[in-house]
This record gives C-alpha cells, sequence and structure tokens, in this order.
C-alpha cells in the first residue's frame, strides 16, 4: 500500500487518467474529489462491496433451480418407449 500525506487543494495522479483531490479536512473527515473517465467505475467500498455480494448472489443458481434443471436434462437423455 502506497501512504502519502496531502494537503487540501493537493492531488495524486493514478495512470494518465485519474486524479485524486483532496478538497477539504474537518476533524476526522476528509473529503475528495476524484476526476476519472466515464469508462471507469468509481465506489465507495461498501457499496463496492454490497454490490459484489448481490452479482454473487444474482450469479448463483438456487436449489430448486440446479433440480429443476437436472430434471429436465435427466428427462430429455433418457430413452422414451419404443426406442
Amino acid at each position: 500500500m502506497l501512504v502519502l500525506t496531502r494537503r487540501p487543494k493537493q492531488s495524486l495522479v493514478i495512470g494518465h487518467d485519474i486524479v485524486i483531490t483532496v478538497l477539504e479536512i474537518k476533524g476526522d473527515s476528509v473529503r475528495i474529489g476524484i476526476e476519472a473517465p466515464r469508462d471507469v467505475d468509481v465506489h465507495r467500498n461498501e457499496v463496492y462491496e454490497e454490490l459484489q455480494a448481490a452479482n454473487r448472489l444474482a450469479a448463483s443458481p438456487t436449489n430448486e433451480a440446479v433440480l429443476a434443471f437436472t430434471k429436465r436434462v435427466t428427462d430429455q437423455t433418457e430413452p422414451t418407449e419404443g426406442s
């Protein structure tokens, strides 16, 4: 982890196109501004973690869905009478 000390109005650059600027420091809070291309997602960590959890949940089939799929595949692969 890179640790930097910045004062208000000072910035740091990530890559060639992301600029993070310290806007204000009040007590134990720091306001920052982030300039990044529109195709770069920028989220607070807690929001990012919630999005990742929601994506994992959405991508995971329920047990009922797995059983229904297994039954459908099994029914299609079993020989029918007269075959």
